[in-house]
């Protein structure tokens, strides 16, 4: 299985009401290199992946997200229950954990 395979089966475990940092998914998949579960996420093109649940370190949403930008993971998280407040998710209360 490749890299970006890897990156998209560990997102479908994150949690419905739960998000997870590009970092955090890094190193669970044993890696440092973030920017590459970035790249891995924004190049997926199956819906059933929940890409919408992966933020930045400060739990900020992406700029670019891959299913029509920030307003639309805002959206898809509200409706799982995750507060957005602007563009930011509180990592200490919805920060998945493996």
């Amino acid at each position: 299985m490749d890299f970006f395979q890897r990156v998209y089966q560990l997102t479908r475990q994150i949690s419905a009401g739960k998000v997870a940092t590009y970092g955090q998914l890094a190193k669970a998949l044993g890696t440092r290199d973030a920017r590459r579960v970035g790249q891995a996420l924004h190049a997926n093109k199956d819906a059933k992946t929940p890409c919408h649940r992966v933020v930045n370190k400060s739990g900020e949403l992406a700029a670019n997200f891959g299913w029509d930008g920030w307003r639309e993971q805002k959206r898809r998280l509200e409706v799982e229950g995750v507060k957005v407040n602007e563009r930011n998710v509180d990592l200490n209360k919805y920060q998945w954990e493996k």
